[in-house]
């Protein structure tokens, strides 16, 4: 089960539990919130090595387009250097260099930005889940302070 699965479990537990009469406080097994709430604990800490390898591969890819990118501007320049010989031939491989480095930069542009929607993606649904924990564990506590109070 993932971290979002265990709170919807916890949410149905809360939601199955009986009421006590003329409260706002219910009955709840502490054995099954304990249960989950451990495995949640489990669980979190390999959704943050999760987001951490999101962040390494997308860093992996920028420098893999920036090598990329160092290639063929470097076999760009090379290309350009044989052709110096006459002006047209120059012209037209500076022309042919500046596509090639355009492209490359836009596709090391286009990896690092879809590197960066993944990450963000992926550390937005941990927030969400660590919210989602959050709240529930807040309002287990909002309800367990109730109880205690005559």
């Amino acid at each position: 089960m993932d971290a979002i699965e265990l709170i919807e479990k916890l949410e149905e537990i809360i939601q199955k539990s009986k009421k006590i009469p003329f409260s706002s406080n219910f009955i709840i097994n502490e054995n099954e919130i304990y249960d989950i709430l451990d495995e949640l604990k489990s669980i979190i800490p390999e959704e943050f090595k999760q987001a951490r390898w999101i962040v390494k591969e997308r860093e992996n890819m920028l420098d893999e387009a920036k090598r990329h990118a160092g290639k063929i501007l470097s076999e760009a320049e090379e290309k350009a250097g044989i052709l110096l010989s006459e002006n047209e031939i120059m012209k037209n491989a500076l022309k042919k260099s500046e596509e090639i480095i355009s492209v490359a930069e836009a596709r090391a542009r286009t990896i690092r930005l879809e590197a960066e929607d993944y990450a963000d993606e992926k550390l937005a649904s941990l927030e969400a889940v660590l919210y989602k924990i959050l709240s529930a564990i807040e309002k287990g506590r909002d309800q367990f302070r109730a109880t205690l109070k005559p």
